[in-house]
């Protein structure tokens, strides 16, 4: 298929109003200066530490370009208008850096009233949820790390597992599907784990449970081939969540300080290369691995719909699923679901106090990943000047 069709604007922006390309346009010229990015997510945080109210300033700008609203109420004009051009929307109620638990038992229950919220409204046919906003960071980095727990940690490692479980059973019963995030290299052992667990228990009869793969990461293709070979004759299947990753910059810089070989490939090359090589696994693979492609990368989305036609499988094949990030993508969205494709964009939603980590990452994400904002910025000058032609 021809890349041309992800230089459709005005089917990629048919939702946005000139005020708001504007504004999008705005955004991404600071997000591509990554000094003022550093210098912006500094001051964030030191006006946050000092609880200076900069809520509003950020709600007008960052957090309505990236996120849907404060609550599920406020997202749902946003999840009709996404669905009228056949874009589904999947909800991440964000919350971070967590330590109580009070603080993940209220997570818990906000998932499941996430999905008893939307198990009606087939616009939204994905969960999602973030491991460490169930459990302590740094009981998962002790499980993965593979350190004897103490008696009072195994009975809080139990009520993570239990927490894991009731979400993925609820959403099976619900017929919604669910992403689990990947998260930092050093905890994520114990939630491949996890992840591996619900997949044995819920996916059996069809996929509900999708366990994210960051590709930036060089040993995850191994790691999957290792999963085929060992349960290749199981009852259940896989579901896979392919990711490139967030964290490149923290996880170069934690190998560094404790001194172990970085899990990050070297090269944006490299990682590109073992993206479209897990692409390769996965048709490799079909009859026992469902997946979505998680991608702002328009060459990546071109060889998945290549390899769908070479495997003469539908467009709306439910095996195969695309998704960006609300906010971005918007060129791959909505000219994929013009097509028929399977797409849902995530939209973060929460109260703004709850999302700044989000907001931040995006920022830093956006000014280090090479040319991402410039195609992002060319894009909505293209339609700006559409329009004004008109």
């Amino acid at each position: 298929m021809s890349k041309n069709i992800f230089n459709d604007t005005e089917t990629a922006f048919k939702l946005k109003s000139r005020i708001k390309l504007f504004n999008a346009k705005f955004l991404f010229i600071l997000i591509t200066k990554k000094i003022l990015v550093s210098i912006l997510t500094k001051s964030t945080l030191f006006l946050i530490k000092l609880k200076f109210p900069i809520k509003w300033a950020l709600k007008g700008t960052i957090y309505n370009h990236f996120c849907g609203g404060i609550n599920y109420d406020e997202c749902k004009k946003t999840i009709s208008e996404m669905k009228s051009l056949g874009v589904n929307s999947i909800l991440d109620y964000s919350v971070e850096a967590l330590e109580k638990e009070e603080d993940f038992q209220r997570a818990y229950k906000k998932k499941i009233e996430i999905i008893d919220l939307t198990k009606s409204n087939d616009s939204i046919p994905f969960a999602v949820f973030k491991p460490t906003s169930l459990g302590r960071y740094e009981l998962f980095k002790k499980v993965s790390l593979k350190i004897e727990l103490k008696t009072i940690e195994k009975k809080e490692w139990n009520r993570v597992k239990n927490r894991f479980d009731k979400i993925c059973e609820h959403a099976k019963k619900s017929n919604i599907k669910i992403l689990i995030d990947a998260e930092e290299y050093d905890v994520q052992f114990a939630i491949d784990s996890l992840a591996l667990e619900m997949m044995k228990k819920f996916n059996v009869s069809n996929v509900i449970v999708y366990n994210t793969i960051q590709l930036y990461r060089w040993d995850r293709i191994p790691f999957i081939i290792s999963l085929i070979k060992k349960y290749k004759n199981s009852k259940f299947k896989f579901g896979f969540k392919l990711v490139r990753g967030a964290y490149m910059e923290k996880e170069r810089d934690l190998a560094i300080k404790e001194g172990y070989k970085s899990p990050i490939c070297q090269t944006k090359i490299e990682t590109d290369q073992n993206f479209d090589n897990c692409v390769d696994l996965m048709f490799d693979n079909l009859n026992m691995i469902n997946f979505f492609v998680a991608s702002h990368n328009e060459n990546s989305n071109l060889k998945v719909i290549d390899k769908m036609n070479k495997f003469s499988l539908s467009n709306d094949d439910e095996k195969i699923w695309f998704g960006q990030l609300y906010g971005m993508g918007d060129n791959i969205s909505y000219n994929l679901a013009k097509r028929g494709y399977n797409v849902a964009k995530i939209i973060p939603f929460g109260p703004v106090e709850n999302l700044i980590p989000y907001l931040i990452r995006r920022a830093q994400e956006n000014s280090s990943i090479e040319g991402q904002s410039n195609r992002e910025l060319d894009l909505i000058n293209s339609e700006l000047l559409r329009r004004s032609k008109i």
